[in-house]
């Protein structure tokens, strides 16, 4: 188990929102919690800590109104920690090399490669073919549906037809170098991991995998551990301190580092 940092941005703002609740419209998300430092600051941050392998997301859609104010922020937080930090959100093959070049280690790639409630297995060949699979991570976000869990995109809004199972990460795995999962239904909200969700991917043995979702106390990170086998890597959002939680930053890493060992 790793620790992998957070820095979310929307309408041109570190936030930590509710999973879910984003909207085009307005660009609207209920907030958990709005830093007064930029992008930048938390860069400077995890560098200084030597954590490694953190994601910025831009949670506004390409083309709306404070898309690139949330651009901005993420390239500066690039330019502050090259090689440190991996970029998502509105990932397509036109603009994934340029932040690989502006100091991104991997692109974050969901709607690019989900389209249509499918897989665009052409997108994600050209996408591969384009920044290469060690460069490229997968964004597997997901929704429960009854017993199982969907990849959800679109800001976590529309559902597709791809279920999580075991088969679907390794036909998957074979064109990235990383997984990302987000379990939306309790993003946010630190109220307990995704237990399903959690099983599935620790039992499963391929590539990494970074858990995001839930995490909202010591125990919550504990379940996570032994549930996913120590396997899973972990993103603490709403719940650190750093973002205005009660899970102080130095003794999650500490937790975690142990974990490790």
């Amino acid at each position: 188990m790793e620790f992998r940092p957070c820095i979310d941005i929307h309408n041109g703002k570190v936030k930590q929102i509710v999973g879910g609740s984003l909207r085009d419209t307005g660009s609207q998300a209920e907030e958990n919690f709005v830093s007064e430092q930029d992008a930048g600051f938390y860069a400077r941050f995890y560098k200084a800590g030597g954590i490694r392998g953190g994601h910025i997301i831009l949670l506004n859609k390409e083309g709306t109104e404070y898309y690139e104010a949330t651009r901005r922020q993420a390239l500066l937080a690039l330019s502050e920690y090259p090689g440190g930090l991996q970029v998502g959100g509105g990932i397509h093959r036109e603009n994934a090399a340029g932040y690989l070049e502006a100091g991104a280690s991997h692109v974050i790639v969901t709607s690019y490669v989900f389209r249509d409630g499918r897989v665009d297995w052409e997108n994600l060949r050209k996408l591969q073919q384009e920044v290469g699979r060690e460069h490229l991570v997968l964004d597997l976000s997901c929704r429960r549906r009854g017993e199982e869990y969907y990849i959800v995109t679109d800001r976590w809004q529309q559902y597709t037809d791809v279920a999580l199972s075991e088969e679907v990460l390794t036909e998957l795995a074979g064109y990235c170098g990383e997984f990302l999962v987000h379990a939306v239904d309790v993003e946010g909200r630190a109220e307990g991991v995704e237990e399903p969700l959690v099983r599935l991917l620790g039992g499963w043995e391929g590539i990494p995998v970074t858990y995001a979702g839930g995490v909202g106390s010591f125990k919550d990170l504990q379940k996570l551990k032994e549930l996913g086998r120590d396997r899973l890597h972990v993103t603490i959002g709403s719940a650190l301190d750093l973002f205005g939680g009660k899970m102080k930053y130095e003794e999650v890493v500490k937790f975690v580092a142990g974990s490790a060992e």
